[in-house]
């Protein structure tokens, strides 16, 4: 198995953005095909060129590379997302008699869920940049670094779902919003990854 892992992996996630920054004004035309192409197999193709184009000299038609980036990608945008909500939750008085408490309530869940999905996709990375390294079978990092990835997508719909029974509302739509778009990301990366490991595991 010519997989060349430490090529690809060691220390990546760590340089991609500075990588990116200092290479993104020079991706060939094949870099960017290539990432239209790979965002094709995902659920959000619009979004998954969107947030890559811009590393495509970095990705280098590398399947590694480019799911190590969405992973990047997706980290970033749980963990502002989780940010966010936690201020919005803290922010929230449970004992003025004016507040919604089952909206409050829901949005205490939603950013303690929305926490857990940063902490698994971020396990996702690290399980990725450790690939080949640690004794264990590619085939096997790959399978966790899907679990988690899979977890994450989870915890996310289930922050949305803590809504259902809160009535609509400026509160409701923001939390919608967000969460949306962090799930899109999140389901990208996973898609990539899974494309990934269909060349690596045949």
């Amino acid at each position: 198995m010519a997989l060349q892992l430490p090529t690809i992996f060691l220390t990546f996630l760590s340089t991609v953005v500075i990588l990116a920054s200092t290479t993104a004004g020079q991706p060939t035309s094949d870099d960017s095909d290539y990432i239209r192409t790979s965002c094709q197999t995902t659920r959000y193709p619009e979004t998954c060129f969107a947030t890559l184009s811009n590393y495509s000299a970095t990705v280098q038609r590398d399947p590694g590379r480019l799911a190590m980036v969405a992973i990047h990608i997706a980290l970033q945008h749980a963990n502002h997302t989780a940010n966010y909500f936690s201020n919005m939750s803290r922010n929230t008085d449970p004992d003025n008699k004016t507040d919604n408490k089952t909206e409050s309530a829901a949005l205490r869940d939603c950013s303690e869920v929305m926490g857990d999905a940063v902490d698994e996709i971020r396990e996702s990375g690290k399980e990725m940049r450790r690939l080949g390294w640690t004794g264990e079978s590619v085939r096997f990092q790959l399978s966790n670094v899907q679990t988690w990835m899979s977890a994450a997508l989870t915890n996310e719909d289930t922050c949305t779902d803590g809504f259902e029974g809160v009535a609509d509302g400026d509160v409701k739509d923001e939390v919608f919003g967000r969460v949306a778009a962090v799930v899109e990301v999140t389901s990208n990366a996973l898609a990539l990854v899974n494309r990934y490991a269909d060349t690596v595991t045949g």
